[in-house]
């Protein structure tokens, strides 16, 4: 593997690591400090540990250099997974939720104990520090399946709080014991939202959405910038992954020759991928330039 996609695993193999011990200790401290929000953020760090297992698998995919049946390479692989990310996200918060709501008909027959104060609190550090690190691997890596899953363990970090701070309620009032399970609908609203924010990006890839008008803008400018290149329009873009491949059309002086225009598009091209968003392929497509009028 490369570089990127050893990083990628090593951080995945750390996250797995993390949120199977997470999950264990969680449902340990759910069930004997009878806490269902702890109980349901235990489900949310299990979920983590299958996207940290998707990204593991599927770096080894995404990252593998184009060929004659994939000319534009697999980076759409990584664009699914990371829509699985966001789906198996809002899965399992909807799962939850709808069993805290079904528990608010009836409080729970005893109050939180302070062993699930104490995992809930330890959660939001770990899964704190292993957000700020996955993101950081995810960004330097151009990875946004990497990304996606560091926001799966903010989210975990994220649904910890209402956890933590409902049992601390009840442990501080025991006669207000539904406070916990209102904290688990609480998580669940949480987590469905970091699953949207997830999904939404992943979603516009897949249905070929353009690249962001800034950077549409700064392909241009930078087309603008070779020498023979009079305009620039006709600038279509599409997400491979986390890449763009770009086609464009060059106005270049009508007087010159074929070769003479190659040259040009192959310098634009190659500005393009050097200096360009994220650019992994480019089309330049050369057109006469429009001359002004004979008097």
């Amino acid at each position: 593997m490369t570089s990127a996609s050893s990083r990628v695993s090593r951080v995945g193999w750390v996250g797995l690591f993390c949120n199977l011990l997470l999950a264990a200790a969680k449902a340990t401290a759910g069930i004997l400090g009878h806490s269902q929000a702890v109980l349901a953020d235990a489900l949310h760090s299990l979920t983590d540990s299958v996207t940290d297992i998707a990204v593991i698998l599927g770096v080894r995919y995404w990252t593998a250099p184009a060929d004659e049946d994939h000319p534009h390479g697999h980076g759409r692989i990584e664009t699914l997974i990371t829509v699985v990310i966001g789906l198996a996200i809002g899965a399992v918060a909807i799962g939850m939720g709808t069993q805290a709501i079904r528990g608010l008909r009836h409080g729970p027959e005893v109050a939180p104990s302070g062993v699930a104060l104490v995992v809930a609190l330890i959660s939001i550090v770990v899964k704190e520090i292993l957000y700020r690190w996955t993101a950081r691997v995810g960004r330097e890596v151009r990875s946004p399946a990497l990304v996606a899953n560091a926001w799966h363990h903010r989210s975990d970090a994220i649904s910890s709080i209402p956890a933590a701070v409902a049992v601390a309620v009840t442990l501080i009032y025991p006669e207000w014991a539904m406070v916990d399970r209102v904290g688990a609908v609480v998580v669940c609203l949480l987590i469905l939202q970091a699953s949207w924010r997830i999904l939404r990006p992943a979603l516009d890839q897949l249905i070929d959405a353009g690249a962001p008008a800034a950077d549409r803008r700064r392909i241009e400018e930078l087309a603008l910038q070779v020498d023979g290149v009079e305009a620039a329009h006709a600038v279509r873009t599409r997400f491979v992954g986390a890449d763009l491949a770009v086609d464009l059309h060059v106005e270049v002086d009508g007087r010159l020759s074929v070769a003479e225009g190659h040259v040009i598009a192959v310098a634009v091209r190659r500005k393009l991928l050097e200096e360009g968003p994220n650019v992994n392929d480019a089309l330049v497509q050369i057109e006469p330039h429009r001359l002004p009028a004979r008097s």
